[in-house]
């Protein structure tokens, strides 16, 4: 999440309208706002097979899928965060522009400098939101995801996958294999130029 920060109190309404014509996208806690670093190719990679997957599963089902450039809005906590996919089936949504209040699921691509966010403050945030019933965490280091999805009693339960096995995100109904989460995307480090 956090690449530098502003001191000063920023009201939703400006952080809003600034967010409209910034060149670089931030998230806002709380009155302060945090600018956010780019992503990798293998995270975007990861992003667009995951979308293009649930997108074309939506389809005519009154749920929509939006990526990066849609916020999730907890009003209960005053905190826009950019969730790399979300996911509405809650018609009150269709009234909001640019960000949405009641998703059924959240999915965070992790990256080495916000997975701890990601896994702690984000996470606890985002289980503020009633409607919310999975968050998925995928790594972009070895075919991992994992989905905490919220049980009848309200408690967050793990599902973890790895390679070779099928990911089952139950508040959509969808299944795919793990390996086409992860198609064309080649784990292993690239060489630097000298």
């Amino acid at each position: 999440m956090v690449a530098a920060s502003n001191s000063s109190y920023i009201s939703p309404e400006d952080y809003l309208k600034g967010e409209e014509t910034s060149p670089i996208k931030h998230e806002y806690r709380q009155g302060e706002v945090y600018a956010m670093a780019g992503a990798s190719n293998t995270h975007v990679v990861i992003s667009l097979n995951t979308a293009s997957m649930l997108r074309n599963h939506l389809r005519g089902s009154g749920c929509q899928a939006y990526i990066s450039d849609t916020k999730a809005h907890i009003e209960s906590l005053d905190i826009y965060y950019y969730p790399d996919i979300i996911v509405s089936c809650d018609q009150r949504d269709r009234a909001f522009d640019n960000f949405l209040r009641h998703p059924c699921l959240i999915i965070e691509v992790l990256s080495p400098s916000t997975e701890a966010f990601d896994r702690g403050e984000k996470f606890a945030d985002y289980r503020e939101m009633k409607s919310l019933q999975e968050y998925v965490l995928v790594s972009q280091n070895r075919q991992s995801v994992e989905c905490f999805r919220r049980n009848p009693e309200g408690q967050w339960v793990l599902y973890p996958y790895g390679q070779g096995d099928e990911i089952h995100l139950a508040s959509i109904d969808f299944r795919c294999a793990i390996a086409s989460v992860y198609e064309d995307v080649n784990f292993e480090v690239p060489q630097t130029a000298n």
